[in-house]
Order: structure tokens, then C-alpha cells, then sequence
């Protein structure tokens, strides 16, 4: 019989709705049923593409015995960490504080008033490795809820005094909260370059992830600096990157994570937030580099990856409403029944010869580095680029890669995570807004446009409050949290200088707005959830990426961003006030607040504004917008209409800037201040050049 969490939309909690375990979806309801009862809560937090959390249901969850023990004694809580940030990121300091560790399945114990005090991530059937079994801890946890009830309320009530007690506004330098110097930002790079694996690309050993906020960083400090050696960093893990087994060489898009510092053997479930910054990333990183700047034909690769991922978003995890879905699950049906990591994926010597042939498989192997021995489980290998070999027949590669793909088509395809999260969705529409004018596709365009519009219609009320996530075109019940706003503005101000649409401009300021009125201290910090938001046992701010952009630094982004569209200096200072943090942490954990640095480059860049006027249909007009799209300028900003009507009220920083001689112009500012203009693409491109 379905439990309460057949009721939900969560597709990760809908995985779980036929579980014997009585669960409970996040609800005041829940902790007044184990008030009643006298009994602690059991919260257990995970998404749907987690393989661990897959695990742990079907050695626990599916148990029967493990079922009994929990109706019986425990009120179970099951929460998905997508659709509940705030309260994934409460528990999940708590248990980082308390085992110096975290992860995915999260379990946690609770007294009825949501306090924690007995922590952990997964736990096996049997003792293992030195860990407990799940029986063995919910035997403990009652014994103690028994026995010791006061210990246990103690216990509870320290953690809760230590987590309230950590203040990030405490540890800013007193009156100091401003965007770093130049020598600040030198020392983030020289940070991240002791941090460089320079043989294999990326940051730090196994496991490794894809760094890309850094990326976006190394390239804004390139950019205005010349540093050779960020680019350098930036050209080699990306290449490292497009080359290894994270990247699906026959599909195209990236996999979370790699389990070795090599990029082989990926974590294989594909993230919408992971393509969607990696997308615009290698956008970025061809746009600095097409010039021929890169040696080995690294521009090329760049462009091959950004639009093939972007392909991927739009072939993958489109929805039929036009948004986009969260995640491509990491398991599969290998053939045999079985449910197993990356059985979509991987490749045999013997099932190339079955699609290829013994000549093409031959070379298939060599190409994509497919041994006998394999390189992941029962001799499977990932496929991947070793650059062992010379120069390579495309047209081959082309028709085996044509072969292998249509063969994968026929395999049982992993499950969809399709509901739409609103701060995802906006890096997809940045993403693909970007790519598509930068490559020529209206198609990515169109599709980062389809979005925002969903993102407006479902997601979006008339005070400008964002509900998180959406599914079918319903939106949840959640309400949208720090990232959401910024992202979602982010993605709406990109789609405005792509298309030369004000009324994403507007938008965006609303949610910022909002960002100002519900999120940020009087003292400039900003907190992760508003102010009226659910009262949780810690309100949640964290200014360090982790997947995704801090909520704290896209926020600063997008307020400098709407500044310099807007001449607005409420937000302008907002977003310095914001850029404190960076101040603080750059150089002592620059990995950790990459996107942070990347909007401070733009902010002592200016950023530039560039405001181009003329006919949007003349081809110098668009001439123009397309040089201006195509500056290097750390953050610049681009507004595209007429000087005067329905254009420049939506957009200031074209009002007041006329044509030249009849003439479409482009106006390069700062500050609102501008050069004088020009009607030359390449006059204009050189001024955009720092």
C-alpha cells in the first residue's frame, strides 16, 4: 500500500511512495505526529540520481524488518535535497560539524522540535568497513531515546547553540566589506595555481570535479590582466576534461564527477546545473581563444563541447513545457535485470565488434581507449580521447561515433529526474542564450527563451516570488530560495543582451528586488532563504560554490549586472557590499568562491557597458551586437534597441545614445560614462579587449 509520499511530486520522493517504511514528506504535521507519540524523527535527505541513495533503499527501505522498527519507534522523514536546499544545507552543517564529513543519502536524527543529534550519510544492511548497520544505529538511537532522554536533549541543544553561534558576518573584518583589490585577485591565482594538478588538469586529487566557477574566473583574469598562466589552467583541465571519461564522448554533456584525478571513471549521473555552467564555460573559454590564441586547436574543441552539450540539454532533459529537467539518473537496466552504475555508458571490446565490426571496433578501441582489461567493472571501459594516438581519419571516427550512438539508443535508458528547479533553469537559459549567438544556433536561443518564459508563467507570482521548482507546468509548493532569484535573474539578463529583449531586464530587477528586500542584512550579507521564509533551527547562509554558484555571489553577479544595464546605484552597492566575502576568502579558498572572484574581476573591470543602437534588422546593427557579445571584458553588459521609446525605458543604459551620422552605433561605458561612440565592429571589438 502507497505511503504519504504517494502524494507528493518529487520524483525522488515518488521513489519511495511503495516503500513498507510509513514515510513522512518535510511537514509541521510530521513532527507533531512524533510530539504525540513521544518518539524521534528519522530524516533522511537524498535526490533521484543518487546511486547511494538508490542503494540504501533497496538493502533498507525496501526492507521489511528494517520497516517495522521504523514505524514503530521513529517518525520517518524523507526530503529531497533539490526541492528543500534550506533544509538540506541545516542538517548537512550539522553533520559536516559533527563527523568532519557529508554526503548523499543524509540520515539524520531529530527530536520532535527538529533538533539533530545522532548523524550520518549511508549506512549498509550488515556492519562493514567498520561502519553500523542501519539496524544496528536505529537499535542505538531508540536505546538512547529510552535510556538517556536527557542526554539526548543535551546533546541536541548544544548542536543547535553551536549552529546558531556561527556567524559569517562576524567573521567579515570590521567595516571592510568591499570587492577585493587587484593584488587580492593576484593572490586567489597564485592560490589556485599551488592548487593546480598540472599533470592531469584540475584542482586537487580524487575525487575530482569540474571547477567551474573557476573556470569563469581564470578567464576574466586572463582577460583583463594577460596572465598566461590563467589561461593556461583554463585551457588544460577543460582540455583534460573534454578529453576523459566525464565527458560523454558519444552524447555529448559531462557526468557529476570523476572518481580518479585522471577524469577515466566518472560518477555517471548527468546534472542540468553541471552542463548548463560547463556549456557556457567552454563558450566563454572559445570566446578568448578564437583568435588562435590557444595552440593545438583548443578554440575548435571549445566550440565542439559547448555546442554538443548544448545539444544534450536540449535532445536530454527538455521538458514538454519548455523548461528543463534536473538530472539523468546514474543507473540503468544492464540488460539482465540488473540496476547498475553506468551500464548505458560503458563499452566491452567484444560489443564494439558486435556494432562495428572487427576493423572499425579495432580502431574504435584505439580511439576511444577500450582495452580488455577495461577501465571501470567487468572489464567495461569508458570511453574517452587518449591522445596516444597520431593524426586521426574523421570521417571514421564520425560513422563509428554515428554507430555506437544509435546501438546505445537501443540500450534501457536511465531514469529522468523531470522536475524543473528554478535556479538551474536560469544557468540553462544563460547558457544556451549564449551559446546559440555566439554559434550562430537560434535554435539554443529559442530554447533558452521557451524557458524563461515557463520560468515567468509557472514559477514566478505578481510580487516576484519565485516557487523553486515546477513539474507538468504545476509548480511546487516550495518556495524559491537565494539561488533561485540569482540565477533565474542571471539567466533573464543574459537572454536580454542575446536577443535585445528589455523586458527580461525587467524581470530580473524585480527579483532583485526582492533579493534586497527578503535576503540581505542591513549589514550587506545575504542569507539563503528570505526573511519570511520557514523558521528552521538555523537560517542558512553559505557563501562558498559548491555544485552550483553560492546563492550569496550569484546574487552579487546579477545585482552588478542589472547596475550597469540600469545606472541603479542601490544595487551596485549592494553587490560591493556583497563582494566582501570574496574580499575575505579569495586567496584562503579560492576553489571555493570561484564564481565570487570571477564577479569581482568584472567589477573592477567596471564592467563594461556597451549600448548598441540602431534598426535590429540592419545587418551593421547586428554586426555591432555580435562584436559586442563577443568582448572579453570581464562581465560586460550588453543593451540592444533604440535610443529613446519602449527600449530605453525598459533598458537606461540605452537612453540618450543616438545613431551616428544615421548610422547604427555602439557607446562603450563605464559608470554610465561613455567613450565616443563608433559604427565599427572592429574598432569595437578591440575597445572590448582588456
Amino acid at each position: 500500500m502507497p505511503n504519504r509520499l504517494a502524494h507528493e511530486t518529487s520524483p525522488y520522493l515518488l521513489q519511495h511512495a511503495d516503500n513498507p517504511v510509513d514515510w513522512w514528506p518535510w511537514s509541521p504535521e510530521a513532527f507533531e505526529e512524533a510530539r504525540r507519540r513521544g518518539v524521534p524523527v528519522l530524516l533522511s535527505v537524498g535526490y533521484s540520481s543518487c546511486h547511494w541513495c538508490h542503494v540504501m533503499a533497496h538493502e533498507s527501505f525496501e526492507d521489511t524488518a528494517v520497516a517495522a522498527l521504523l514505524n514503530e519507534h521513529f517518525v520517518a522523514v524523507k526530503v529531497d535535497r533539490e526541492e528543500r536546499p534550506d533544509v538540506d544545507a541545516v542538517y548537512m552543517e550539522a553533520v559536516q560539524a559533527a563527523t568532519g564529513q557529508g554526503g548523499w543519502p543524509m540520515t539524520v536524527f531529530l527530536t520532535p522540535d527538529a533538533e539533530p543529534f545522532y548523524f550520518g550519510t549511508y549506512f549498509p544492511p550488515e556492519p562493514r568497513h567498520g561502519m553500523p548497520s542501519f539496524g544496528q544505529v536505529l537499535e542505538g538511537v531508540r536505546g538512547a531515546w529510552t535510556d538517556r532522554r536527557d542526554e539526548v536533549g543535551e546533546v541536541a541543544g548544544r548542536i543547535v547553540a553551536d549552529l546558531a553561534g556561527r556567524s559569517l558576518a562576524e567573521s567579515l573584518p570590521a567595516g571592510d566589506q568591499r570587492p577585493p583589490r587587484p593584488e587580492e585577485l593576484h593572490a586567489a591565482l597564485m592560490g589556485l595555481t599551488r592548487e593546480c594538478d598540472t599533470v592531469h588538469g584540475g584542482f586537487g586529487g580524487a575525487p575530482k570535479f569540474p571547477p567551474s566557477m573557476v573556470l569563469e574566473f581564470l578567464l576574466r583574469h586572463h582577460a583583463r590582466t594577460g596572465s598566461a598562466g590563467a589561461l593556461e589552467m583554463a585551457e588544460s583541465t577543460a582540455a583534460a576534461m573534454a578529453r576523459g571519461g566525464i565527458y560523454d564522448q558519444l552524447g555529448g554533456g559531462f557526468a557529476r564527477y570523476s572518481v580518479d584525478r585522471e577524469w577515466v571513471v566518472p560518477h555517471f549521473e548527468k546534472m542540468l546545473y553541471d552542463n548548463a555552467l560547463l556549456c557556457r564555460a567552454y563558450a566563454h573559454l572559445w570566446r578568448a581563444t578564437a583568435d588562435g590564441a590557444a595552440a593545438g586547436g583548443l578554440g575548435d574543441l571549445a566550440r565542439r563541447i559547448a555546442l554538443e552539450t548544448a545539444d544534450f540539454m536540449v535532445r536530454e532533459l527538455r521538458t514538454e513545457q519548455g523548461g528543463f529537467a534536473s538530472a539523468l539518473d546514474a543507473d540503468s537496466d544492464d540488460g539482465t535485470g540488473r540496476h547498475t552504475e553506468g551500464a548505458y555508458y560503458v563499452w566491452t571490446p567484444e560489443q564494439l565488434r558486435a556494432v562495428l565490426g572487427e576493423k572499425d571496433a579495432e580502431f574504435a578501441a584505439t580511439y576511444f581507449g577500450v582495452t580488455e582489461e577495461g577501465t571501470f567493472e567487468e572489464g567495461a571501459s569508458v570511453l574517452q580521447l587518449p591522445d596516444t594516438h597520431g593524426p586521426v581519419d574523421v570521417e571514421r571516427a564520425a560513422s563509428v561515433k554515428e554507430r555506437l550512438l544509435a546501438a546505445r539508443a537501443e540500450r534501457p535508458r536511465p531514469g529522468r529526474d523531470d522536475k524543473v528547479v528554478a535556479s538551474w533553469n536560469g544557468l540553462a537559459i544563460a547558457a544556451l542564450a549564449e551559446t546559440g549567438v555566439y554559434f550562430d544556433r537560434p535554435d539554443l536561443v529559442q530554447a533558452a527563451t521557451d524557458a524563461a518564459d515557463l520560468l515567468v508563467r509557472v514559477h514566478m507570482d505578481w510580487q516576484a516570488r519565485l516557487h523553486r521548482t515546477s513539474r507538468d507546468g504545476t509548480a511546487g509548493a516550495n518556495a524559491g530560495v537565494l539561488d533561485d532569484y540569482a540565477n533565474v535573474a542571471e539567466g533573464f539578463l543574459a537572454l536580454a543582451s542575446a536577443t535585445g529583449e528589455g523586458v527580461w531586464v525587467e524581470f530580473a530587477g524585480f527579483l532583485l528586488d526582492t533579493v534586497l528586500v527578503q535576503f540581505t542584512a542591513p549589514d550587506g550579507t545575504l542569507y539563503d532563504t528570505a526573511a519570511d521564509a520557514e523558521r528552521l533551527i538555523r537560517r542558512p547562509q553559505d557563501p562558498t560554490d559548491n555544485a552550483t554558484p553560492s546563492g550569496w555571489t550569484a546574487a552579487a553577479g546579477a545585482l552588478l549586472s542589472y547596475a550597469a544595464l540600469t545606472g541603479s546605484a542601490l544595487h551596485r552597492d549592494a553587490a560591493e557590499r556583497a563582494l566582501g566575502i570574496v574580499t575575505a576568502l579569495g586567496s584562503r579558498a579560492p576553489r571555493f568562491i570561484g564564481w565570487g572572484l570571477a564577479v569581482a574581476e568584472a567589477a573592477l573591470d567596471g564592467p563594461r557597458e556597451v549600448a548598441v543602437v540602431g534598426p535590429p534588422d540592419d545587418p551593421a546593427t547586428r554586426a555591432l551586437h555580435r562584436a559586442a557579445l563577443l568582448g572579453t571584458a570581464p562581465g560586460t553588459v550588453v543593451a540592444l534597441g533604440a535610443p529613446e521609446g519602449d527600449a530605453a525605458a525598459e533598458v537606461p543604459l540605452l537612453m540618450a545614445r543616438p545613431l551616428v551620422d544615421g548610422k547604427p552605433a555602439a557607446y562603450v561605458c563605464r559608470h554610465f560614462t561613455c567613450e565616443r561612440p563608433t559604427t565599427d565592429p572592429e574598432e569595437l571589438a578591440e575597445r572590448l579587449r582588456s
